[in-house]
């Protein structure tokens, strides 16, 4: 395989590069951490995409168990198909459900597989997966077979620190924390999206970005992705550079803050401290 050096649409720092190649060297699974909105699932999809294979995404939810991504015993179906006589039922094969790692095991093409947000599940979940996450094989009871991988699929693994995992399971990944981009970092971003941005308009977004940011006490912080949206809204509205500029000196709400302030707590938090430096002057 290539090493990861990013794409065309996704700026990977040379960390994150490092991290991603040292993974697959080690064919361990990649755990990355970061900030909601620094781009840690699009990783797996542009890791996917330069590598020119599948992606096979398995995004955890609070309900999710372990057993999901291996396979599924559809006994309900079964017993229905039964009642009903259908010839079906002989072959109970016909009821098992794969999961993602069952898809990712026996790809023909070394595929990417994605476990994202890990941290929303029961925190006996990373556990459940830990033998096969290491042998590479599970066991079907049902039909007696054991499933085994054709190759270790490249394993991307996302979570936004809503729980510890497991120490025995941090043991078998390789670790990587996103840092959120500098400035300098951020216009290489930005410059992806929108290549023909004026100059003055992005320095102004982003040091009022950068200054929302760096509020004491703001419950949620703008992402990139949030960046994204709002500098899309000024584009679209075709905001002034001065307006952003006047919003930052006079200390008043930003145009559009919406898409940067998601709550009520964070609106009111910087309209107060606007004030306060306002009067202060």
């Amino acid at each position: 395989m290539t090493s990861f050096n990013g794409t065309t649409d996704y700026i990977a720092s040379k960390d994150l590069q490092l991290a991603v190649n040292a993974a697959i060297a080690l064919e361990r699974p990649l755990l990355i951490k970061g900030e909601p909105g620094t781009g840690k699932t699009l990783l797996a999809q542009e890791l996917a995409s330069s590598l020119d294979t599948q992606l096979i995404p398995w995004h955890i939810k609070s309900t999710t168990k372990a057993q999901q991504g291996l396979y599924e015993y559809d006994a309900v179906s079964r017993l229905r198909d039964s009642q009903l006589g259908d010839e079906k039922v002989k072959d109970i094969g016909n009821y098992i459900v794969k999961g993602k790692l069952w898809h990712a095991f026996t790809a023909d093409k070394r595929p990417v597989l994605l476990i994202d947000e890990i941290d929303k599940a029961d925190i006996e979940f990373p556990n459940d997966l830990l033998l096969e996450l290491d042998k590479m094989e599970f066991f079907v009871y049902e039909t007696q077979e054991k499933v085994v991988a054709k190759q270790r699929p490249v394993i991307i693994i996302t979570s936004n620190n809503e729980k510890e995992l497991p120490d025995a399971f941090l043991r078998r990944c390789f670790f990587h924390y996103i840092q959120f981009p500098d400035a300098d970092e951020m216009k290489q971003i930005v410059d992806v999206h929108f290549p023909q941005i004026k100059q003055k308009l992005l320095d102004e977004a982003l040091a009022l970005f950068f200054d929302l940011r760096e509020i004491p006490g703001l419950k949620k912080k703008p992402s990139t992705s949030e960046l994204i949206d709002w500098l899309k809204l000024l584009l679209a509205e075709d905001i002034e550079p001065q307006v952003l500029q006047e919003s930052r000196t006079k200390k008043v709400i930003p145009p559009l803050h919406g898409a940067l302030l998601k709550n009520e707590q964070d609106v009111h938090l910087f309209e107060k401290l606007a004030f306060l430096q306002r009067a202060g002057r």
